[in-house]
């Protein structure tokens, strides 16, 4: 079973934790089930990008084409989940100071978006350890780009896949597709060997 208490620096979040939510994460079946319902209960989304921890956004496609919003908020970081030959390119970006990591991903529960995990994660915690503002971005905000970011939280900042859930969705919306959901499922598997 996994509890979730708050490590959100208080400074950035002074809500109180919501009450502890426990999911085992040992049958990964009924996991996905579980995870779902957990985000489903997040933030409905009202706006193109969502600060989900200090200085790090979710977002969507036009929250990535917005370049008086992006130069307003002084993002600095781009990583752009749903790269590809159609859509944004990263020269939009020119003359703004605007470092870009892109990854062709689909939002298909085959695809496998674990392989990414390392490289976005590294890229988002280089970026915010110099004082960089991230935009993590994908189509609509909701599968790919959370993905990262949920995997990012892990990997960097020792939280648990129901931890991770639960600091996002307070603040954004987001429901990763199943077969990502297996994967960070295994991603925290190996981290804290649990399951």
């Amino acid at each position: 079973m996994m509890s979730y208490t708050s490590k959100l620096p208080a400074s950035w979040n002074d809500t109180p934790p919501p009450r502890k939510v426990e999911i085992d994460l040992s049958s990964p079946g009924l996991a996905v089930f579980e995870l779902e319902r957990l985000l489903f209960t997040g933030k409905a989304i009202i706006s193109h990008a969502d600060e989900v921890w200090p200085r790090l956004y979710i977002g969507d496609q036009n929250s990535a084409e917005n370049r008086a919003d992006l130069t307003k908020h002084r993002v600095t970081h781009i990583l752009n989940a749903a790269h590809s030959k159609r859509g944004v390119q990263p020269d939009i970006y020119e003359c703004m100071e605007i470092t870009y990591m892109g990854i062709e991903a689909h939002d298909s529960c085959g695809f496998d978006m674990s392989v990414n995990f390392r490289a976005a994660a590294d890229f988002i915690h280089r970026a915010l350890s110099r004082g960089g503002k991230v935009l993590v971005h994908c189509h609509v905000g909701v599968s790919r780009s959370a993905t990262l970011v949920l995997a990012y939280l892990m990997l960097k900042h020792n939280l648990s896949l129901v931890e991770a859930i639960c600091a996002v969705k307070q603040n954004r919306g987001v429901i990763p597709n199943r077969g990502f959901l297996r994967q960070l499922i295994r991603l925290d598997g190996q981290l804290f060997g649990k399951h």
